[in-house]
């Protein structure tokens, strides 16, 4: 896999804390609008960690990737062949494990029931209409792994995506989100990060991964491989530009849902988890309390936001007192040592 430099490892271990911090911080007011919210929790620029500060399937899933994926690594050169098995075990072992009690949404339910077929093609599982925002929200280890190429970390990020969520929107979000990550633990300006991110759709708008999707594209109605993942690509270009609008006349106090989507589809959970971050780049907690302060679904919004954050910042991001509570401290710190995320 190659060393990582020391910056690398720490914005990797801050980019999973991150995660797991918004998402126990989101997870109280999902389903709450900002009224109901502030009236539970107080002014939001003051929230607090919940005690316990649980989580949800949002980092049970990004456990779930990673340690699929740590097995796919350690195997030898990552490919679609290296990465389905490991990953599709993990997500099953999710689905059947009796903490799969945090209200998942119904496309993971669905489809790793379907893949707990061992004989079923993982195309035939996959639910093609659903661009949730299960797609993205634990697709954050594919940004951390140091030494990937970049057609590698791409078609991690689509494969683990089109397991459960096969829509092309899907794809591309994960897609860029584990771009986000990995330009940040490499020392992107947030300043420059959605130019970025468009260069990088742009490039990739008509390429379609078959040596990692396979035929994924003929289950959808789409004619070509190519229109199908266009499809994906020019939604989440779309997405961008809304992030942009926002950006250019930032309201930090407007719920950013209103803005860039409620974030229950994975382009509006990739834009809105950034617009949170990039409202407050040098100030994570307060990305992250804005985070889940909103309308849409604040544990996977934040959870975005947190590991944007952390990835940007590195480990020291985050008050030491909140990361010893966080659910799943441990899993998350022995995941990072051997994939070498620490």
């Amino acid at each position: 896999m190659g060393a990582a430099t020391e910056d690398t490892k720490s914005a990797a271990t801050g980019a999973l804390i991150g995660l797991a911090l918004g998402d126990a911080l989101g997870f109280p007011t999902e389903f709450n609008d900002v009224p109901a919210i502030l009236a539970k929790c107080g002014p939001w620029r003051q929230m607090e960690l919940p005690d316990p500060a649980m989580v949800t399937d949002d980092t049970q899933m990004t456990l779930a990737l990673g340690r699929g994926l740590r097995t796919a690594v350690q195997q030898g050169e990552l490919t679609a062949r290296s990465l389905e098995g490991p990953v599709r075990r993990e997500y099953v072992a999710w689905w059947r494990s009796p903490d799969n009690n945090r209200a998942p949404g119904y496309t993971c339910l669905r489809a790793c029931e379907m893949l707990s077929d061992e004989d079923r093609p993982w195309a035939e599982a996959t639910q093609i209409g659903s661009k949730g925002c299960g797609a993205n929200m634990r697709v954050a280890p594919v940004g951390l792994v140091p030494g990937l190429s970049t057609r590698q970390r791409s078609g991690a990020a689509q494969l683990q995506s089109a397991l459960t969520h096969g829509h092309p929107t899907a794809l591309a979000a994960s897609d860029l989100t584990a771009r986000a990550v990995r330009l940040l633990a490499d020392g992107a300006r947030p300043v420059e990060l959605t130019g970025l991110l468009r260069a990088y759709a742009h490039a990739h708008r008509t390429e379609y991964r078959e040596d990692w999707l396979g035929d994924l594209w003929r289950y959808a109605q789409d004619p070509t491989p190519t229109t199908f993942i266009a499809r994906g690509w020019d939604e989440c270009l779309g997405v961008l530009d809304r992030l942009d609008a926002a950006l250019a006349a930032p309201d930090p106090e407007t719920d950013p849902c209103l803005a860039t989507g409620a974030g229950w589809i994975a382009e509006e959970a990739l834009a809105t988890g950034l617009l949170c971050f990039l409202l407050f780049p040098d100030e994570p907690l307060t990305a992250l309390r804005r985070a889940a302060c909103t309308s849409g679904d604040s544990d996977s919004i934040a959870c975005l936001a947190g590991a944007f954050a952390g990835a940007h910042l590195g480990a020291d991001a985050w008050p030491a007192e909140w990361a010893a509570r966080i659910e799943y401290r441990a899993d998350l710190l022995a995941l990072a040592r051997p994939l070498r995320f620490a």
